[in-house]
């Protein structure tokens, strides 16, 4: 029972625990000295409650903490400091619940199963797919199952910002960052005379140019490259600059084009992004 009364679904929570271990039962198990037959039962909530140093020793093994705390010690979940999965956990079609370390998603284009490796297109309409694509996925190898998790985590911690200190006026730079983890994405750009380019009195216009926009490999097609190139255009229309002018080649082109940017008659390889 938690200190509040209200009983704790520990079957639910170890199964969350070893899910964001990435650990089988099998595994788990063997790290805790725990019987697998006892950590089933537990997982099914089956049997009477568990002994406490029992549930103990698999939270440990699985890198989790046990906490205990009175009525108003902070704002802790009911279960002790254990997080329990929602109700509706996804099951099989003889109503099993999958692996929990699995990561269990929908499938809701055939990119996303990876059992569709071999399809020429994953963009067949739904009425065109092969015969029995599963209505959920799981990625059986773990090192696949670590970088969609990393992608998920940075995606919910990601953010952005524009740096002036240690730079010159007219240098334009924006750093998108992940909490422990340092930049992950980067756009750098400079600025300007229009007047001294022609030579001419256009009252001071001034302009940017787009050096260059990098994104970590593991984290690109996040869109973290568009939101770099979108906080780009809200300061330059703090700045009143209209305009920014960026030279691309292969699909860095396809993802300017994204951006706003438009191509430009002089060179098939000049694009211009106006605000």
């Amino acid at each position: 029972m938690a200190a509040g009364g209200d009983a704790i679904d520990v079957g639910a929570a170890l199964r969350d625990l070893r899910r964001r271990a990435d650990l089988s039962q099998r595994e788990l198990a063997e790290r805790s000295g725990v019987p697998k037959s006892t950590l089933a039962r537990i997982e099914a909530g089956q049997g009477g409650g568990p002994a406490f140093r029992t549930v103990a020793r698999l939270v440990a093994a699985a890198g989790g903490e046990l906490a205990l705390r009175l009525p108003g010690d902070g704002d802790g979940s009911a279960g002790g400091g254990l997080l329990g999965m929602p109700a509706d956990e996804p099951r099989d079609e003889a109503d099993r619940r999958y692996p929990a370390h699995l990561d269990v998603r929908r499938v809701r284009t055939l990119k996303d199963w990876p059992g569709a490796w071999w399809v020429h297109s994953y963009t067949l309409p739904e009425k065109l797919w092969p015969v029995r694509v599963p209505e959920l996925t799981y990625d059986l190898d773990r090192a696949r199952r670590d970088r969609r998790r990393w992608r998920s985590e940075a995606r919910a911690q990601m953010t952005f910002r524009r740096v002036s200190d240690g730079l010159p006026a007219t240098s334009w730079r924006f750093l998108a960052e992940v909490p422990g983890g340092g930049p992950v994405g980067e756009l750098r750009a400079h600025e300007r005379s229009v007047d001294l380019l022609l030579g001419e009195d256009l009252d001071d216009r001034r302009e940017l140019v787009l050096e260059g926009v990098v994104v970590a490999p593991g984290l690109r097609a996040l869109g973290v490259g568009r939101r770099l190139v979108e906080l780009l255009a809200e300061e330059m229309t703090r700045a009143g600059i209209r305009a920014a002018h960026a030279v691309a080649e292969f699909g860095n082109v396809e993802f300017l084009l994204a951006c706003g940017f438009e191509l430009q008659a002089s060179r098939p390889s000049a694009l211009m992004l106006e605000v």
